[in-house]
């Protein structure tokens, strides 16, 4: 069987690497995005960049996209010039982004109407050194056999993948793993916080705790991030909030309770307030020693 010729919207900070995994495992990638700046790289490494989504689209038998939230994922998939306008659109349609289930649902109803193909929702989780090392996390949602059969394709950027359910199922799983991540990252920054001000020797930290309850991927990796703020960020706060946002409607449609999300959802809003919003992750251990400073 021929390989699957590939279609990727969207090239920011995840998309990038992904596609370069495309291309280094040897797929057929065309490539769109907004800003067509970003496409002279990939373009250079073998990619064929395309000037709309609906042009890219009546070219791939599946298209991915790794957008900013659902507005953007709406207007690429039926905008004008839109995926679902391509003349044969792509038998299947694989969303990276993170949106709410509901709406995940909506457009994954509509896609199948307007074009017949197939929608999996697959958000990632590893970031942008996940990434680029090809040791993504994929949660995936939708049939069965669409999943299996574009399995192979997102190997070439992720260690594993995993279907959880039907559409929205990969989409609830990832906003459980966001909600482990954001509890983790405020609790990271008390401690930090609590460290720092103690007297403590924050960057012999996370060595001193490896192996121990309090040890994690989150420890290892922002930790140090604190310690030496990075020059560019892997994961930007008001990403982080977008996802708290969403977890906070599935919350209330699935009438749960909540106690301590809302708590880091209005610390990560303070955070976008003071002009945050597009600093790394890690940093807003800030906002903590602020507080502190202040008597608050």
């Amino acid at each position: 069987m021929a390989a699957p010729r590939i279609g990727f919207c969207g090239i920011g900070r995840m998309g990038e690497p992904m596609v370069r995994r495309l291309l280094a495992a040897g797929h057929n990638v065309a490539v769109w995005n907004r800003s067509s700046a970003k496409l002279g790289p990939l373009a250079a490494a073998g990619a064929v960049a395309r000037g709309t989504p609906q042009e890219l689209g009546g070219r791939v038998d599946i298209v991915l996209l790794c957008l900013g939230d659902g507005k953007a994922v709406e207007d690429v998939v039926f905008g004008e010039h839109g995926l679902a306008h391509s003349a044969t659109p792509p038998r299947y349609l694989v969303d990276h982004s993170t949106l709410s289930p509901a709406l995940t649902r909506a457009l994954a109803g509509r896609w199948t109407a307007a074009t017949g193909g197939v929608w999996i929702d697959a958000p990632v989780s590893g970031g942008t050194d996940g990434a680029a090392a090809g040791k993504l996390a994929i949660m995936a949602g939708g049939p069965a056999d669409a999943i299996e059969s574009v399995a192979p394709v997102l190997r070439a950027f992720s260690s594993r993948v995993t279907r959880m359910g039907d559409t929205g199922a990969g989409q609830t799983t990832k906003l459980a793993n966001q909600a482990i991540v954001a509890t983790t990252l405020a609790g990271l920054a008390e401690a930090f916080v609590l460290a720092k001000r103690s007297g403590i020797d924050t960057a012999a930290l996370p060595s001193a705790l490896q192996g121990g309850w309090a040890d994690s991927v989150l420890l290892q990796t922002l930790w140090p991030r604190m310690v030496t703020p990075p020059e560019h960020a892997t994961g930007t706060v008001r990403v982080m909030l977008k996802d708290l946002d969403a977890i906070a409607e599935l919350a209330q449609a699935s009438t749960t309770m909540q106690r301590v999300l809302p708590e880091v959802r209005r610390l990560l809003r303070d955070a976008v307030q003071r002009g945050m919003g597009d600093w790394d992750l890690s940093q807003v251990f800030r906002i903590g020693e602020t507080e502190s400073e202040s008597g608050a």
